[in-house]
């Protein structure tokens, strides 16, 4: 009995915070199915402000299942550009032609066919269910993560599979039946703007006198996560290649990091990126070039790994007859689908021309 009061207590409590505090976000409540899939795929490892425009550009291009089924890669990719994660957009453009070849273009309600679509994991099973279908499916992404953690003062690293468990269990157990879309979006607003990871606002949380880790003054030790590696650190040297007014790019394979873009011709070098640059695009793209002038240095960092890209100007000799190299107009450089570090690259170029 004291536990169905516990749980009784702790759904209230966040639920009558969520109805005065609900943010307005222009996929809730929106009367298509998509609408929620699109924004749920977008905010994965992507906060919500950076998503919102992105979102209302999507939705204005690809305003239907069916209208982003029929659409190139190249536009999908084009649109999703910054945004980052670009597989993400490449499985929400392979899931949709599923849809529509399957399922007459309307986002299917059952679970399993759900799951089997590309890109929909447990997590977006979970919110597409709850919050587009209303069915009663409990989601866990890092804002809940890190609520449960808290509340429930979960020692294990949540990032484990033990941790991930535990905190499913809870999402499970503590999920109010018709009301799971509310609930969901409930811990994900209260993870956001409350329960932060940095400084959390504990003494305007709903959920304050119940929360295991801020009674014991260890909520910023919660959630616990598995200690990461320092990510590697690869030097890479590319080519700006520019004749007649158009410049040489190479298109990406279309699986793997940022799979479909295009990007100037590059390799790893190991120490003196001037010196091998030439070795490395013969090697990798069967490319011969003069080398020129520096044009500048780019840093990123990727998920698992930083680069730092030596930049150079080059004048073009001969390439092999190869599909992934292509000569571009360098007004229409804009169109190309690119991630951060070769647009980068192109400023530079444009401050050259």
């Amino acid at each position: 009995m004291r536990e169905l009061r516990r749980i009784s207590t702790f759904t209230r409590r966040l639920l009558a915070w969520y109805r005065r505090n609900a943010r307005t976000l222009p996929w809730r409540n929106h009367p298509d199915p998509y609408a929620v899939w699109v924004s749920e795929i977008m905010l994965q490892q992507t906060r919500v402000e950076t998503v919102i425009p992105y979102f209302h550009r999507w939705m204005q291009r690809f305003p239907t299942i069916k209208s982003l089924a029929e659409a190139s890669e190249h536009d999908v990719l084009n649109l999703w550009e910054g945004l980052g994660y670009y597989s993400r957009a490449r499985n929400l453009h392979k899931a949709a032609k599923i849809v529509v070849e399957t399922f007459n273009g309307q986002l299917p309600r059952d679970i399993e066919a759900l799951r089997r679509l590309p890109g929909i994991g447990r997590y977006t099973v979970g919110a597409i269910a709850s919050m587009a279908f209303g069915m009663d499916e409990p989601t866990l992404d890092g804002n809940i993560r890190r609520v449960f953690a808290r509340v429930f003062d979960i020692s294990v690293p949540a990032d484990s599979s033990s941790g991930e468990k535990a905190l499913w269990n809870l999402a499970t157990e503590y999920l109010p039946k018709g009301k799971a879309g509310d609930y969901n979006q409930a811990l994900m607003d209260l993870g956001a703007t409350i329960c932060l990871p940095k400084n959390p606002r504990c003494l305007i949380c709903p959920l304050m006198e119940s929360c295991e880790a801020r009674l014991k003054g260890i909520q910023d030790q919660r959630p616990v996560l598995k200690l990461k590696k320092k990510p590697p650190h690869y030097l890479l040297a590319a080519a700006v290649i520019v004749k007649n007014g158009r410049v040489l790019l190479a298109k990406r394979p279309s699986k793997g990091l940022l799979g479909g873009m295009w990007e100037f011709p590059n390799g790893r070098v190991e120490a003196d990126p001037a010196g091998e640059l030439s070795k490395s695009l013969r090697s990798g793209y069967q490319l011969k070039v003069q080398r020129n002038d520096a044009l500048g240095v780019v840093r990123h960092a990727y998920t698992h790994f930083k680069v730092t890209v030596y930049v150079f100007q080059c004048k073009f000799v001969s390439k092999a007859e190869s599909q992934n190299l292509k000569w571009i107009g360098l007004r229409t450089l804009d169109d190309f689908p690119m991630g951060k570090v070769d647009r980068q690259i192109t400023k530079l170029l444009h401050r050259q021309i």
